[in-house]
Parts: structure tokens; sequence; C-alpha cells
């Protein structure tokens, strides 16, 4: 089988596939000089993914599209959906992935997954043979484990393997893209630096929340709020407030009462109560930008150094 072309874009950065604020981010982030993402959620159908791609493909700009494992067991079209489509780069990664990974890889697609521990690597290698590692720290926001830092993480998997590695968690701009390149990866893979653009999805109360944002908060508060199937070794990451504080550590105490609550306020935009998933690095979010302009940002990792 002959392996898919390595990936090379002008500015070493991937634009993390987030189902929720995806709108044309992917294309705006690949137009300049990165590669964005499609991130399918567990219910989105082929339809949907066919539209995004669309928009994110649109007059050959390439892109990527980012599934989760655990979903396809019910959603096998999203899968079919991307084999039709081939992209850039597709992602598969939290539960299953080595199957559908096999399947991409021998469809001469360039493949990927997040690993959150050197255990996960071992999987990524032996079991999928995938191509591009995504070093996944604690820091990121969204789904993983909250395991390892990215720093850390980063140097052992290095040592351990050949595959590009793209680090992911807490890189907030140039000077974080600089550090993991220094370490040896091949770039950023990058989500919370991308949710305030104006082409991202979220809402103004949504987008208001992250701009104000100090801190963040691990846990399966919002999964279970939401009843939703994410494996449980698999906790989200967002932006801390008053209902995560007030059930974090007490996930499984979680009624329909709350449910109920929650359901309303993410109806309402009431973001003391509804979540928005972001990273450590979210109080760098100051106000909206565009993408490109976030590109070029990280792209200053790569200026030549300044004569002393």
């Amino acid at each position: 089988m002959q392996p898919p072309a390595p990936l090379r874009t002008p500015v070493p950065l991937i634009g993390a596939p987030m189902a929720g604020p995806a709108g044309g981010r992917p294309h705006a982030i690949s137009r300049a000089g990165a590669l964005g993402m499609v991130g399918v959620s567990p219910t989105s159908d082929a339809g949907w993914i066919r539209r995004e791609a669309a928009i994110a493909g649109e007059g050959g700009t390439p892109y990527g599209v980012g599934l989760l494992a655990w979903a396809l067991a019910t959603a096998p079209e999203q899968l079919e959906a991307v084999l039709e489509l081939r992209p850039t780069l597709a992602s598969v990664s939290f539960g299953p992935y080595a199957e559908p990974v096999r399947r991409l890889r021998a469809a001469g697609i360039l493949t990927a997954t997040q690993v959150c521990s050197p255990a996960d690597l071992e999987e990524a290698e032996a079991a999928a043979d995938v191509d591009v590692v995504v070093v996944r720290g604690a820091e990121g926001g969204g789904h993983g484990r909250d395991a390892m830092g990215t720093l850390p993480l980063l140097q052992l998997v290095l040592d351990r393997t050949t595959r590009p590695v793209y680090a992911a968690g807490g890189i907030l701009d140039h000077r974080g893209l600089a550090a993991v390149l220094a370490a040896g990866a091949a770039g950023a893979w990058v989500g919370t630096a991308f949710l305030g653009c104006v082409e991202a999805a979220g809402s103004a109360a949504a987008k208001a929340t992250l701009f104000a944002a100090e801190q963040t908060g691990y846990g399966r508060v919002f999964d279970r709020a939401q009843a939703a199937d994410w494996p449980p070794e698999f906790g989200g990451r967002a932006v801390a407030n008053a209902f995560f504080d007030e059930w974090v550590g007490r996930e499984d105490e979680i009624d329909d009462a709350a449910r109920a609550r929650f359901r309303a306020a993410v109806a309402d935009g009431d973001f003391s109560v509804a979540h928005v998933y972001a990273g450590q690095g979210v109080a760098a979010l100051t106000g909206e930008t565009t993408a490109a302009e976030v590109v070029a940002g990280f792209a200053r990792a790569l200026d030549p150094p300044s004569a002393g």
C-alpha cells in the first residue's frame, strides 16, 4: 500500500476540529497558510459533513476532518462520507480507531490520532499504524485525558516515534509554536486560539464568556448534564462556571432537574450554567479577531531571529 503524502503547509499549524464553533473557520485557517479541520459531532449526519466540507474546501482549499471513534459504531455513515470526500487529513480519536484508520489509509488518506499518554502512542503505532501523532496535553480544551502536560508528554513521545508529531494543549501564540518546534515537533494543533475568530460559529454571548474567562475546569459535568455518551476516561475542559463548580466531583448525582436547568440555559445562552469548551490558555482571548490574523501571529515563530 502506497503511504499517503506527508502533510506540508506554509505554517506548521493545524486548527483543531472543534465541532461546535466550526462555521467558516476551517476554510479561513487553510487559506491563511495552516490547515483547518471540520469537527464532526456524534449527531452529525453524512449530509452535514458534505456541506461543511464544501465550505472548508471551496476553491480546492485543503482541509481536514476530525471524527470521534466512539461515535462511529452508531454513525458509520460519517466514515463513509469522509472516505468519499478524501480530505487532506482525517483524524480519528477517542475510542476504537484502528479499523477506521486502516480504511482511511487504504484509501490513500493521511491519518492522525490524538494521544494523551505514552501508552496511547503504543496503540497508535501498533494497532493503527497512524501517519501523524497528535500529542494532546491536559491543558487542551474540549475532550481528552487529564493525564500529562503537553511538554513532558511531547518529549516522551518524540523519544519513542519517528512519525510526525503535532503538539496540542496550551499553545497560545508564536512563542508556544516556536517552543514545540524547537523540541522536535512537526507543528502545533491549536483550538482555543481560534475560538474568538469572527469566522467561528459561537454566539456573541459565548464569545463574551470566552473573552471574560480567567480559568477552566476539567471533568464530566457537562457530559453528564447533556447525557452525552462520551467514554468516561475522556472528560472535558471548559470555562469554569457556577454550574460546573456546583457539580464537579459529584457528576453521578446530576439529576433530571439539573439536566432540565442545563438545557434551558443552553437554549437561553446563559453561560453561568451552559458550557463553553476551552483550554487553559483561554485568558489570552481578549476580543474578536480573524482566523488569518491568528495564523499570521503563529507564523512569527518562523521569523529569523533578529540581530542583537
